[in-house]
């Protein structure tokens, strides 16, 4: 089918903004830390399932202790610290705003390559940031009464908007360095028949770190009755449902798979449609208005992100 990988992008970006609608609604709900440990448990249980029935193990069996090490440290920085941020982003600004600072993660992802990987940062790269940055300042700077530019959301939200964009970013990067062991792990005869699957039991580990850390902060909080209380809010639990299948099961799934049928640069840059899908269910959803400074700064900061991959 002609244009498939160009269509399942999109479909992925749409995901994504299902992902970050329920999340907040979840968030408010349940709470930071128990809508992630049910978050993390039951994306854990999915991705079990799904090696089971394409790989024969519920576990990814041919990883060995570095890509478990690699991939459980970008679970504590991708999941624990970058998702915590987020959900907090979501929290203090909503997940319009949120998923609009999600679009640091290239940026970061490239200082990281940069500092561990040895990668040079290109021009092109350098111009990209310039431009998402542009459009983020866009849309969270206005004009105070004494004329100057000053901040339109509180400073906290935004603190959790780059913390997360930074978590998903080197989260990537430590992604890569595990796959990259994990591919190494895995027989040279067996490598072409389990080689698609090999992110998601790679994406399987870093749940096991997300859910152990957001289940220990939350024990060390003193909130483990929250936890069972919470398993009366079907709203909440709803929302977190929605937010797993969207998120990190269908979403990461598909995500893969466009670029099995479309060029990497074509495929990375329509499912960073998110931050502008996302302004209208955000206004529908939770009455946030939309101001053409909104529009114009999440149209510039997905054109930066796309910079980084065209």
């Amino acid at each position: 089918m002609k244009y498939l990988g160009e269509i399942i992008s999109i479909g992925v970006a749409c995901s994504w903004t299902m992902a970050a609608l329920a999340s907040e609604i979840g968030s408010r709900r349940l709470g930071v830390f128990v809508m992630n440990v049910w978050r993390m448990g039951l994306a854990l249980f999915c991705s079990a399932i799904l090696m089971w029935v394409v790989m024969g193990s519920p576990y990814p069996v041919y990883a060995g202790t570095a890509t478990w090490g690699w991939m459980l440290l970008s679970g504590v920085v991708g999941y624990f610290f970058g998702d915590w941020c987020l959900f907090n982003c979501y929290l203090s600004i909503g997940s319009r705003y949120g998923q609009l600072f999600m679009t640091l993660a290239p940026m970061f992802a490239a200082f990281a390559a940069w500092g561990m990987l040895g990668q040079t940062l290109a021009a092109q790269s350098v111009l990209a940031m310039v431009v998402t940055l542009t459009g983020i300042a866009i849309s969270v700077l206005g004009r105070s009464e004494k004329k100057k530019l000053t901040l339109t959301l509180p400073h906290k939200g935004v603190l959790y908007g780059i913390g997360a964009g930074m978590g998903q970013g080197v989260g990537l990067v430590l992604s890569k360095i595990g796959v990259d062991h994990y591919t190494a792990d895995i027989d040279v005869a067996v490598l072409p028949n389990v080689e698609d699957f090999l992110p998601f039991g790679a994406n399987m580990i870093r749940c096991v770190a997300g859910l152990a850390c957001f289940a220990l902060w939350l024990v060390a909080r003193g909130e483990s009755k929250a936890m069972a209380t919470s398993i009366h809010d079907k709203r909440g639990l709803a929302a977190t449902m929605v937010a797993v299948f969207t998120g990190p099961f269908i979403g990461v799934g598909f995500s893969l798979m466009a670029v099995q049928y479309t060029a990497a640069g074509i495929a990375s840059t329509l499912m960073a449609l998110t931050p502008i899908l996302i302004l209208l269910p955000s206004k529908w959803l939770f009455h946030q208005p939309i101001t053409l400074r909104n529009v114009i700064g999440a149209v510039i900061s997905c054109i930066g992100v796309s910079l980084f991959f065209l």
